[in-house]
């Protein structure tokens, strides 16, 4: 360490409070008595993020200046590619540490070895993101929940407390602060003609507590029973808030501990922790999470036998993209995320199910869903996405179930399923054209 700031460079976790990577950047910062600098590189594209993710995003961001503000902590986002735009900042303030919060996803990973190869300072990779960080839970991709799961457990009394608070620090920044424009367009990817959603939720950290504290107080202890239902409010409605970082799943779990030790609180925290943290797993060691190449072998070889399997129907991704199907349930739930930018969980399987049913090749399906997911799902481009979609198609996290046409072995769903565990009319309904 040679003096100078320590400079924090946040990118999935958009918040000020409980989150570690800014903790553990300014008892840094205490110690070697510097001022603590936050930086956000706005890159100018992200998958298939388009408007709609954007605008959450920097909302979100909003706060999380004016937070650090009160803190004397600088805030300063940057616009461009992070691997020339992180270390042009790093030699502009003569930055001593970089501290970055962890993500899976290749393409985050890739701009970190892209800073990582252009700076001499310090860099340390904070995770953040989960309770238990993703590579002291496992060191290796792991076959299912079943695997992960007694890790965890065995894990979380040492990982599970609560969060230092975030102090006003003591040595200001000499940087000089630029005004943010808040209002420039922030992606050159409009939202498409096919939708027609607008925010659904408030962004930010704020909005993220009461978003918890309503789903504690009217709606987890029927979680066991009403989460399958999309007629229901059964959900948390957590989910992009912890894409985006504005709640941390670590607090979501002490609240939830807190408040109850019911079957419907067990419920939630096992998808909260075991198979959010699973995801991460999967991303991180499994390096082709987003294609064929990454389903597990007897999925493969049991897709590739039925490649040729004649279906029943085939449609584009244009078709698939405006609800075209033959198909009322699907073409519901594809409406559902076109005007309200999510999708409930349960449709999410029947949904990505049928793609796989109705095109030419798996590898076409996972393109096609993952593209819908990203581009018009508030929470996609996660590796809770990718992960669900392979499960979906690929057998990701499942076992071999009894082989059908086009699916080989990989598990089945269809409408009747669906019939007898919610009114699939009242749904269809909802979302009709």
């Amino acid at each position: 360490y040679r003096g100078g700031p320590v400079v924090y460079w946040m990118s999935r976790e958009q918040r000020v409070n409980d989150n570690w990577a800014l903790c553990f950047a300014q008892s840094e910062a205490l110690e070697k008595k510097v001022p603590l600098v936050v930086l956000f590189c706005q890159t100018p594209r992200f998958l298939d993020a388009t408007q709609q993710q954007y605008h959450f995003l920097l909302r979100g961001l909003r706060e999380v200046k004016r937070t650090l503000e009160e803190k004397n902590i600088s805030f300063f986002l940057l616009h461009g590619e992070p691997e020339s735009r992180v270390p042009s900042f790093i030699h502009e303030c003569g930055a001593g540490m970089l501290i970055t919060d962890q993500n899976p996803l290749r393409l985050t990973r890739e701009w970190k070895r892209g800073v990582a190869s252009r700076i001499t300072i310090p860099m340390l990779d904070i995770d953040a993101h989960n309770i238990v960080p993703v590579w002291i839970a496992s060191q290796k991709l792991e076959y299912g929940a079943y695997t992960l799961r007694p890790k965890l457990h065995r894990l979380l009394p040492e990982f599970l407390d609560d969060y230092p608070p975030i102090v006003k620090h003591p040595f200001t920044a000499t940087v000089p602060v630029k005004s943010i424009d808040w209002d420039r367009d922030p992606s050159p990817t409009p939202v498409p003609v096919n939708s027609t959603s607008s925010l659904v939720c408030e962004p930010g950290e704020a909005a993220a507590l009461v978003v918890l504290r309503n789903f504690i107080a009217l709606r987890m202890q029927r979680y066991d029973t009403d989460r399958n239902d999309p007629m229901l409010e059964g959900q948390s409605h957590l989910s992009p808030y912890l894409h985006f970082g504005h709640v941390s799943a670590q607090r979501v779990a002490l609240e939830v501990q807190r408040a109850s030790a019911s079957p419907s609180a067990a419920a939630f925290l096992e998808e909260l922790i075991v198979r959010r943290e699973l995801s991460d797993n999967f991303c991180l060691y499994n390096n082709a999470y987003d294609s064929f190449d990454g389903f597990p072998a007897w999925a493969q070889q049991s897709l590739n036998v039925h490649r040729k399997d004649a279906r029943t129907h085939l449609y584009t991704l244009e078709q698939f993209e405006a609800a075209e199907t033959h198909d009322a349930l699907w073409n519901a739930a594809q409406r559902e995320m076109l005007r309200t930018g999510r999708m409930h969980g349960f449709m999410r399987m029947y949904w990505a199910k049928k793609i796989l049913e109705w095109t030419a090749s798996p590898e076409e399906a996972i393109a096609i869903a993952i593209h819908l997911n990203d581009t018009y799902e508030l929470d996609g481009r996660d590796p809770n996405g990718y992960a669900g979609i392979a499960w979906s198609i690929g057998g990701v996290h499942d076992r071999a179930w009894i082989e059908r046409p086009v699916y080989g072995k990989i598990r089945y769903m269809n409408a009747k399923g669906c019939a007898r565990k919610f009114d699939v009319k009242a749904y269809c309904d909802k979302f009709r054209s």
